[in-house]
Order: C-alpha cells, then structure tokens, then sequence
C-alpha cells in the first residue's frame, strides 16, 4: 500500500480500499486489518481511517461488528466499481447499452420533464443542428451527448441518468473514431427533434417510439 496524501483522505481511503477488495486483496467474508494496521498502511489518522470504513459500511461493501471488527461484505454484483469495468468493455457493448437506457429515459422524461428541462433539450439539440450544418464532428458529439444527458437527467430516475452519463463518457472517444464527418447527425436530427416533442408533449408511448426509431438508425449505420 502506498501513503496518500491528497485532501479528501477519507473517500480517497474508501477508494483505495474498494479497489483492493474487488482485486480480491480482501474475500467476502474476511476480516479487515485492526484500525492502527490500516493507518500505518495509508499513513492517514484514525479519523480518515474511521470514515472511510464508514463510507464503505453505507454503500454496503463492508460489515462493522461491534467487538468483532470490520468485515467484507459479500458480493451481490459485479466484482468492480462500474467505470472500472466500462473501461474494457468493447464499444459494441458499450452502444448497446447505452440505446437501451436511451429508449427507456425517453419514456420516463416524457412523464416527468420540467419546462427547464425542455429549455435544455431545446438549446443541445439546436447545437447538435449547427454544429452538424458546418461538419463540426466533435461539437456534433458533444452536443448529442449533452441532449440525451438532458433527457436522461429530465427522467426524475438519478440511478439511470448516472449509468447514462458512465456510459456515454466512455463511448465519446468511440464516437470520434467511428464518425468522420457529420452526415449521421445531418440524417437524424429530425428523429431527434421528433423525440423532444414528443417529450414536450408529454407522450410516453411516442417518446418510446421515436427512440427506438433512433436507436435502430444508428445501428443500422455502416462504420464509416
């Protein structure tokens, strides 16, 4: 273990601890070293120590047993934290996943957008048009990425707009590659507008329907 020294000591021991029990440093079940082993070994205070173990105990990955010690938790998902294994997933997986979450956001938004979510929608997707008019790829991306990040935050649901934003984070440098030019974007802008007034219109079933339409264009589309 190495000493750290950054200013969040807690969540940065938390991290550091999570990280060794995915890579199997500590098995479900195992008994964590006494509080006086863990400060030498991150050269932190018994506070940090403390709070970290804390941290870790609330998001269900350790035990605390009053006059036993500090336990490992059994798993009941994947063995590492989410960004971590999105990083080798392939792009394929990655865009699978992420058209799915797309259509079901669409669905919730459609339910539960605000008239500031709308506004929002409105702007990225007048960037996504601009930036697509004059061959911006990159911009096109961004401004893609945010229009579904706005739709996925105006579902009300924070778990699928977390897993929305890991996701499309780790498939932009995906999209860099695969498009070279704007033309998908120039070809879908429509689709998209259809989807937010479906979603200004505050219908499920359309909002559903026109991100399917969505999702199945952008599969359908050849690398290029």
């Amino acid at each position: 273990m190495t000493t750290i020294r950054k200013s969040s000591l807690a969540e940065e021991v938390a991290q550091r601890l999570q990280e060794q029990i995915s890579l199997g440093a500590y098995k479900p079940g195992e008994k964590l070293p006494t509080e006086p082993a863990l400060m030498q070994a991150f050269g932190v205070g018994r506070s940090s120590i403390r709070e970290a173990v804390r941290i870790l105990a609330n998001s269900g990955v350790l035990r605390v047993q009053q006059g036993l010690g500090t336990f490992v938790e059994a798993c009941t998902g994947i063995d590492e934290p989410l960004p971590q294994r999105l990083k080798r997933a392939t792009a394929d997986d990655l865009d699978e996943v992420r058209l799915l979450l797309e259509i079901k956001i669409a669905q919730k938004a459609a339910l539960n957008r605000s008239a500031t979510d709308l506004e929002k929608m409105e702007s990225f997707l007048r960037q996504r048009k601009e930036s697509a008019l004059i061959d911006d790829t990159p911009a096109a991306i961004e401004a893609d990425i945010n229009f579904h990040i706005s739709i996925a935050e105006a579902s009300g649901n924070s778990i699928l707009t977390d897993l929305y934003k890991t996701v499309a984070y780790h498939l932009k440098n995906h999209f860099l590659a695969q498009f070279k030019d704007a033309a998908n974007f120039r070809e879908t802008q429509q689709l998209h507008k259809n989807l937010l007034n479906s979603i200004s219109a505050q219908d499920p079933q359309k909002a559903w329907q026109w991100a399917q339409r969505i999702a199945q264009h952008i599969k359908d589309e050849p690398t290029k």
